[in-house]
């Protein structure tokens, strides 16, 4: 009885169960980004078109729609429907490499998108999200094998077996998807997929006698790495390096060195952010022109319209959005949950540091978007896409299988599941 009155409750007030906090950060992110986007492509150019900033009304329409479907989707649903999401993933990832927009990658250099009619859809984007439920769901059969085999009683040498075959076996699951967009020559992305695994790897309960070894390795690597940019390119061009991701390397250490030509970008962004002074020029009032400001350079918009104090208020609500998200993981006591969140936080947190780092000259450039406030359509969405993992995880807590079994697309992620016999997913997990 009581049961049931819980339930009954949690059904006539549904909006008791959403996160407030993170969806005013979202809320109020969204208004930052229509309100720069008009700005930068009605005031500046003064063309009398509104036409952009309607389009990133329209797809936070579509991204809320999204995030709230997403939000209904229970813990086990989730956890099912992740190898389907996986595969769907790298189906698009593939087919994005043959039916590749070709104007698009002459100007991006990135076969990165597909367009249908006016729309450019990047496959890679929406894979993100496929790729963080499908690491929670392999961390989750990790902790599973764990408790039936008693990885706390392990001596040393046979937990290092045990979580040596579980790294590998991610870093299995992590090269499809990383492969091809490599292959797509989207150098960006890539390093966002490598950020979201090592978020997955420091949640997942790995020993750091693994952890440890692996994470000096990295470092090493990207010392060579470095070393390699700086005095041995050559190397670096036969494993398949690009002039242009030199350049951008180039730029980053000397900004104002060749600003006429690979430098332009980055050197426009840190004068139009440095003249916004403290509280900024007000909406549309442009001094500095910087390539694709509405995009990936957004960050200088704000500067220059907002100033400091605009800047700030963006960083705040990062950093409220972020902290919720992982106190969000911490209630959850849940290894599913707390590896999806960990996947979105790192997720976030690469997107957020290196393009406001990229535009204030601390990293090099990327083309990576602004999460939430950058204009474009299949980011934005993922971006919405996440905010209703994260939203999802509260949103069912306490509700039984009676309940969610009625809700509409609860059953029809449940009926896509059945259709891939769980046996032949075992095998292949």
């Amino acid at each position: 009885m009581e049961k049931r009155s819980s339930n009954r409750r949690l059904k006539k007030k549904p909006t008791s169960r959403v996160d407030i906090t993170i969806v005013i950060c979202v809320m109020l992110l969204a208004l930052v980004s229509i309100v720069t986007i008009f700005s930068t492509t009605y005031l500046q150019y003064d063309s009398g078109s509104y036409s952009q900033t309607i389009m990133q009304i329209a797809w936070f329409a579509v991204g809320a729609l999204a995030a709230a479907v997403v939000m209904q989707l229970d813990r086990e649903t989730l956890y099912h429907f992740a190898p389907v999401a996986y595969g769907l993933g790298l189906v698009l990832l593939v087919l994005v490499l043959i039916f590749y927009d070709r104007e698009l990658a002459v100007t991006n250099g990135a076969h990165s998108w597909i367009t249908i009619g006016p729309l450019s859809l990047q496959p890679s984007e929406l894979m993100k999200v496929a790729y963080i439920i499908m690491m929670a769901y392999l961390v989750q059969g990790y902790n599973d094998e764990g408790r039936r085999l008693g990885v706390e009683d392990m001596d040393m040498m046979e937990r290092v077996k045990f979580d040596g075959r579980f790294l590998l076996k991610i870093t299995l699951w992590t090269i499809p998807p990383v492969a091809l967009i490599i292959a797509q020559n989207d150098l960006g992305t890539t390093l966002v997929f490598l950020m979201m695994f090592i978020g997955v790897i420091f949640v997942s309960g790995i020993t750091w006698y693994i952890i440890l070894p692996a994470f000096l390795s990295f470092a090493v690597i990207a010392l060579v790495l470095i070393i390699l940019v700086v005095y041995q390119r050559d190397l670096l061009y036969a494993l398949g390096f690009q002039d242009y991701q030199f350049a951008r390397i180039d730029s980053w250490l000397n900004p104002f060195g060749n600003s006429a030509n690979e430098s332009y970008q980055l050197a426009q962004s840190l004068k139009a952010i440095g003249s916004g002074g403290i509280l900024g020029k007000g909406l549309g009032q442009f001094q500095v022109h910087v390539p694709v400001r509405e995009s990936d350079m957004i960050f200088s918009t704000i500067g220059e319209n907002f100033g400091f104090l605009g800047s700030s208020f963006v960083v705040l609500l990062y950093f409220i959005l972020i902290f919720q998200m992982i106190s969000v993981a911490f209630r959850a006591h849940d290894a599913f949950y707390a590896s999806m969140v960990s996947g979105v936080v790192m997720m976030f947190t690469f997107h957020i540091v290196e393009n406001i780092g990229m535009s204030i000259g601390l990293l090099p450039l990327t083309g990576i978007p602004l999460p939430l406030i950058s204009a474009g359509g299949t980011a934005l969405i993922t971006s919405m896409l996440s905010i209703g993992l994260i939203l999802s995880i509260k949103y069912n807590e306490g509700l039984d299988d009676e309940h969610l079994s009625k809700i509409p697309v609860v059953k029809a992620i449940r009926w896509v599941n059945r259709l891939i016999p769980q046996n032949l997913i075992d095998k292949l997990t």
